[in-house]
């Protein structure tokens, strides 16, 4: 294989040794977990270990909730919403709460719900920080839900997630808030409490375990009154929160990267703040602007703007060089339209569409970034030229 630099973890991160190591035992158990008989048993045992070391990871309290495993963090952002939204009826609470910058994973869900009936309030985003007066005064009875991100998938803005869902529960206690954590688990240190969440999402392929395995939490209340239904029908798996044979290997994958991760978590902050601080120095002697959010941040995601050439045109150059980078969100990354993230953010559609993503993980080095650096200088001078 031709070496690379590959610096395009927000998409999805290479798999770890502790993934490939459970996905090869697991791959000897090949039961169907529902099966009562011991292969079964075997599996359904692998499945139930992975949820035990993914809820620990998140943090969550014996009790406090459960993990339902689905087949990615689309799936399970789909649960959270359509899954809250037609639990029952509702003659007046009709109202969700989102950002203006959501990934497509929420933002085409509410969409949904948005053409049947239900109203869908978009805060604004700007520099990266929740508008706190918006929310404020979007705030009154006819809101049933919230669904914030915690960690912005295209500019690395932190929201304070707690802050706003605090504010929705002193004055609506029963409003349901869900947190889209993908870009957070395992970056970010926080629990279900601390983020006043009912509803979390995660995906395993964003902390080195194979894509095909996400996953929702879900706080026990919700559940007990029956304030969130299933829309996958069929065998009732999942405790018939998410019927379908449970992808063993894949979860067996996950809640081994939760456990690794969760026990090298500081190590592995340390390691991303290192690599985003020397970013930062070596990007800002060329000619581009760095994208900092004006709020919290985290240290695996950098966005830039480049002098006037667009995004694909560099990915290419970069490409040849044999470093992958993005120019956003790998899910939209065939929309002709500009990222709607990045217009949210302050860009304007110009900016947006000369703009690049660089996400790290712990297996990047220093040398990684100097040879980006390199390149980039080499591409813009050429670029420039050609212009």
């Amino acid at each position: 294989m031709e070496k690379y630099i590959y610096l395009d973890n927000s998409a999805t991160t290479p798999l770890s040794a502790p993934a490939r190591e459970a996905m090869a035992v697991a791959s000897e158990h090949f039961g169907n977990p529902s099966s009562l008989h011991t292969l079964g048993q075997q599996s359904e045992r692998l499945v139930n270990e992975a949820r035990e070391s993914i809820l620990s990871a998140l943090g969550a309290r014996r009790g406090q909730g459960t993990l339902v495993f689905t087949s990615c963090g689309t799936e399970a952002t789909s649960l959270a919403l359509i899954g809250t939204a037609f639990a029952k009826e509702r003659r007046d609470a009709m109202r969700i709460l989102t950002t203006n910058s959501e990934h497509p994973a929420t933002s085409k869900a509410l969409e949904l719900l948005e053409s049947n009936g239900f109203e869908i309030v978009r805060i604004p985003t700007k520099g990266g920080v929740l508008d706190m007066e918006a929310l404020e005064a979007s705030l009154d009875k006819k809101i049933f839900l919230a669904s914030f991100m915690l960690v912005n998938n295209e500019t690395g803005a932190l929201y304070d997630v707690k802050q706003a869902f605090d504010k929705i529960k002193r004055r609506y206690p029963q409003a349901i808030t869900h947190c889209d954590a993908i870009q957070g688990f395992m970056r970010v240190a926080f629990t279900p409490t601390s983020l006043s969440a009912d509803l979390i999402s995660l995906s395993g392929h964003k902390i080195h375990a194979p894509k095909g395995i996400g996953a929702l939490y879900i706080g026990a209340d919700l559940i007990k009154a029956k304030r969130i239904v299933p829309f996958l029908r069929g065998g009732g798996q999942e405790n018939g929160m998410r019927s379908g044979t449970e992808n063993v290997i894949g979860i067996s994958a996950f809640g081994a990267c939760a456990s690794d991760m969760s026990q090298r978590r500081e190590e592995i902050a340390k390691k991303l703040a290192d690599l985003y601080s020397y970013a930062s120095e070596r990007i800002s002697e060329l000619d581009v602007r760095i994208n900092a959010p004006k709020g919290k941040r985290v240290d695996h995601i950098m966005n830039i703007t480049l002098p006037s050439i667009k995004s694909e045109t560099m990915l290419h150059c970069l490409s040849a060089d044999g470093i992958y980078v993005s120019s956003g969100s790998a899910c939209s990354s065939h929309s002709k339209t500009p990222s709607g993230s990045l217009i949210a953010f302050g860009l304007s559609a110009r900016e947006a569409d000369c703009s690049l993503r660089i996400s790290f993980s712990e297996y990047n080095e220093r040398a990684d970034i100097d040879a980006l650096c390199c390149s980039l200088k080499k591409g813009i001078e050429r670029l420039v030229r050609i212009k």
